[in-house]
């Protein structure tokens, strides 16, 4: 019996394993199954948005080298270039220079083709065409995003009254309009307003781009398998990883920029966004605690609102549906940093420390609130400038099949895009683009008119002088300041009738040279400046205040930073024009009566004094209005005096 029983069990065994493993076949093939159409659907969705991409801004703009013509008179001096002038309803008047190849100059002829190969080169840049009608097909903005591009801008929409049909406010589509044409933009209007919206439509253009560039390197990392030679077609990255610089002055400014990246990208629920509690923590809390009594000016509480630090920088990787914080730069696609986070990564020659190969391939540079970079450390910002897209020291894994040409070449410098918003039109700023910006596609500078100068917010019948001195350029502008403010100025100002005179000075090292000259003379002054210990800026506003020193120094920095009332000034020298222009107004206005020591002089005796060269057109405009500065610039007389209501 039990040699009977024991071969139907082990049948019986053999039987069940068998369908067991068929089972497990049958399920794995099902898996390889399912794997295979979805890699073969991503292939054909990468296909397909790619066929869409041939007149995609994006590949006109990144895919081909330069042809000669064009390489040579972008690196001539004077540059050949068209100008084209318009004025569109929200931004107003705007001034495209597009760089021209030398033979379009002078034959009117577009070279495509090399006589040489059968090669496509890249096209000289095109005006660009104001949006009317948001199509995310027509624009060509990545479809993963679609669905929050609404949602992340509903704030923005609804503050200008607009159905969120619309998608973007009219500002968001005129400035897209450029930004996705890849030219560089000034937009030099940015208020607390419009800051919520041009900060999204920054981030969106940004997003967009990151998403493009990966979609293309997986969309050739599949194709590559199939392949043994890599041919050009398939160059599509940088010497580096890292593609969009996103540079904002303060911690809290980084704070919403990466808030805005995560709505646009990963919204709640919608993705992963990793090392979030860290980035909370690190970017928010630390705030300036402001005075109830004596309140600063709004413009102050707005902005120094949130986290002040100014010494910060943030990695981030963007995937399809998550976003990962705190990455290491060589495998980051955006950096969102502040000058000096990355002054002190940077170094200085000679410091075994300094690293800079990660701004090697910056396709997108965004500056926003740049005239803030002007208060704390311009030269930190040239200093960064001056390092970018150098010869990486290291090779940082990078696949050189893979890598452009035009990158290999040395001329990433012509395809990066520099985006500049700022409150107030800079020739400093304005310098940058000229000389630091080199996109081939060419540049749109935004620039308005000042109608009604800060002048007019003057409240006090006082007379304002305005002093000419001459200087053709800017470098010659500080030694002849210096010598008109000491021999036709300074002289006036130091009799006894005159005491109670604040020097307002932007520059600091105009502060350093005045200060040195008046201890050289043993003038009687006290100083104020951004470096100035607490109790030395209480002593010396009591001194002042009590007549105990005749001249105040006062820096624009420190005002910018503290926005101290100083009470006690009858006299006001701008050394120079404000950068901003209700700084003027502002410092003006504290000279009312209520300020005043009222045994230091008479409200009879109270003066402004303004000197000013050709260079300081864009800042004496702001104050007197663009028409009636550029005539008193024009003017045979160098003295202008204005009171208020002229």
């Amino acid at each position: 019996m039990r040699k009977l029983v024991r071969p139907r069990v082990t049948v019986t065994i053999v039987i069940a394993k068998t369908m067991q493993r068929a089972k497990i076949l049958i399920t794995l093939l099902n898996v390889y199954r399912k794997k295979f159409l979805i890699f073969h659907s991503f292939q054909a969705t990468f296909e397909t948005e790619l066929d869409h991409e041939t007149d995609d801004s994006f590949v006109k703009h990144l895919q081909y080298d330069l042809p000669d013509e064009l390489l040579i008179s972008l690196n001539n001096s004077p540059m050949t270039v068209s100008t084209i002038s318009k004025t569109w309803p929200v931004i107003g008047n705007i001034t495209i220079v597009i760089p021209r190849p030398i033979e379009t100059a002078i034959k009117k002829v577009k070279a495509k083709i090399s006589l040489l190969e059968d090669k496509t080169f890249a096209e000289p840049g095109t005006a660009p065409s104001l949006i009317h009608k948001v199509d995310f097909e027509e624009l060509k903005i990545k479809s993963q995003i679609h669905g929050n591009i609404v949602s992340a801008n509903k704030t923005s929409l609804v503050k200008r009254d607009l159905e969120l049909s619309e998608v973007l406010t009219p500002l968001q589509k005129e400035i897209f309009s450029i930004l996705n044409n890849y030219q560089d933009l000034y937009y030099p209007e940015r208020t607390f307003s419009n800051a919520d919206e041009i900060r999204y439509i920054y981030c969106l253009h940004a997003i967009n781009h990151m998403l493009k560039t990966r979609t293309r390197i997986l969309h050739h990392n599949a194709k590559l398998i199939k392949k043994n030679d890599i041919s050009d077609d398939y160059r599509d990255q940088g010497l580096v990883r890292p593609k969009v610089l996103v540079m904002v002055p303060f911690k809290n400014a980084a704070y919403r920029v990466v808030k805005t990246l995560m709505e646009i990208l990963v919204p709640k629920e919608a993705g992963q966004v990793l090392n979030k509690k860290r980035f909370e923590d690190e970017f928010t809390g630390g705030e300036l605690i402001m005075p109830r009594k004596n309140p600063k000016p709004e413009d102050y509480e707005l902005m120094f609102t949130g986290n002040t630090d100014d010494t910060f920088r943030i990695g981030m990787t963007v995937t399809k549906k998550s976003l990962k914080l705190y990455t290491d730069f060589y495998s980051s696609d955006i950096i969102v940093a502040s000058p000096l986070g990355l002054r002190m990564l940077v170094g200085a020659e000679g410091e075994e420390d300094r690293d800079y190969d990660f701004l090697a391939s910056i396709e997108i540079l965004i500056m926003d609130q740049a005239d803030v970079f002007l208060m704390q450390n311009w030269d930190h910002l040239l200093h960064v400038l001056d390092h970018f897209h150098l010869q990486p020291k290291k090779t940082h894994d990078t696949d050189f099949s893979r890598v452009r040409s035009w990158a290999v070449n040395g001329w990433a410098k012509y395809y990066r895009q520099t985006l500049v918003f700022a409150s107030v039109l800079l020739p400093e700023i304005k310098s940058v683009l000229n000389k630091k910006c080199h996109n081939y596609a060419g540049k749109v500078l935004v620039e308005n008119p000042v109608e009604v100068g800060s002048i007019q917010q003057v409240l006090l019948q006082i007379p304002q002088i305005f002093h000419r001195f001459n200087a053709s350029t800017a470098l010659e502008s500080a030694e002849a300041r210096f010598e008109y403010f000491i021999k036709e100025v300074l002289p006036k100002q130091r009799d006894t009738l005159m005491s109670h005179t604040l020097i307002y000075v932007p520059s600091y090292f105009d502060y350093v040279r005045i200060r040195n000259y008046f201890k050289k003379e043993d003038i009687s002054f006290v100083q104020i400046c951004e470096y100035s210990k607490d109790a030395k800026i209480a002593r010396a506003r009591d001194m002042f205040f009590h007549t105990e020193a005749h001249f105040l120094l006062y820096s624009e920095r420190v005002h910018f930073f503290r926005r101290f009332r100083i009470k006690g000034i009858r006299h006001i020298i701008f050394y120079q024009p404000p950068t901003y222009p209700h700084f003027y107004s502002e410092m003006c206005n504290l000279m009312q009566e209520s300020n005043q020591n009222k045994y230091g002089g008479s409200e009879c005796n109270m003066t402004v004094s303004v000197l000013y060269c050709r260079c300081d057109l864009v800042r004496l405009g702001a104050l007197l209005g663009a028409a009636r500065g550029a005539r008193v610039l024009r003017a045979d007389r160098p003295v202008h005096m204005y009171v208020t209501g002229d």
